[in-house]
C-alpha cells in the first residue's frame, strides 16, 4: 500500500507538473507525450491517491507514530486531479506557460514527484 501511495504521488505529480515540464528544452516534448498518454487515467490516479493517502492518514492518526507528509501530499494530489470532477469546472488553459493557479499546481506537482521518490527510498 505504501508503494501504491508513492507511485500515485509520482504519477499524479507528473500530471500536475506537465505545463512546467513541457518547457524543458531537451526532454519537455517526451514528458508531454507520456503525460498525454496517461492523462486519460488522471481520475483513476486521483482516486487511488485519495484512497491511499486517506488510509495512511487514518492509520497514522489512530495508531501513530505521527502524521507523515507522504499522505498529506497524496490527498492533495488526489484532490487536485479530481477538482474538475468535484466542482464541475474545467481548469483554465494559458497559451505561453503556466501562470497563477496553473503555476501553483505545477510547483505542487514537482513537490509531489520529489515526495514520491523520497517515499520509495524511505523504509516503512
Amino acid at each position: 500500500m505504501a508503494l501504491l501511495l508513492d507511485l500515485v504521488n509520482i504519477l499524479g505529480g507528473l500530471l500536475l507538473a506537465v505545463p512546467l515540464l513541457r518547457q524543458l528544452p531537451a526532454v519537455g516534448y517526451e514528458i508531454g507525450r507520456f503525460a498525454d498518454r496517461i492523462g486519460r487515467w488522471a481520475w483513476l490516479i486521483g482516486v487511488l491517491a485519495l484512497v491511499a493517502g486517506g488510509y495512511y492518514l487514518i492509520v497514522h492518526l489512530t495508531s501513530g507514530p505521527h502524521l507523515f507528509h507522504f499522505e498529506v501530499v497524496g490527498i492533495g494530489v488526489g484532490l487536485a486531479l479530481l477538482w474538475d470532477r468535484i466542482t464541475g469546472r474545467k481548469p483554465a488553459d494559458s497559451g505561453d506557460g503556466p501562470t497563477g493557479r496553473a503555476l501553483l499546481l505545477a510547483i505542487f506537482g514537482i513537490i509531489a514527484i520529489v515526495v514520491g521518490i523520497q517515499g520509495l527510498f524511505t523504509p516503512n
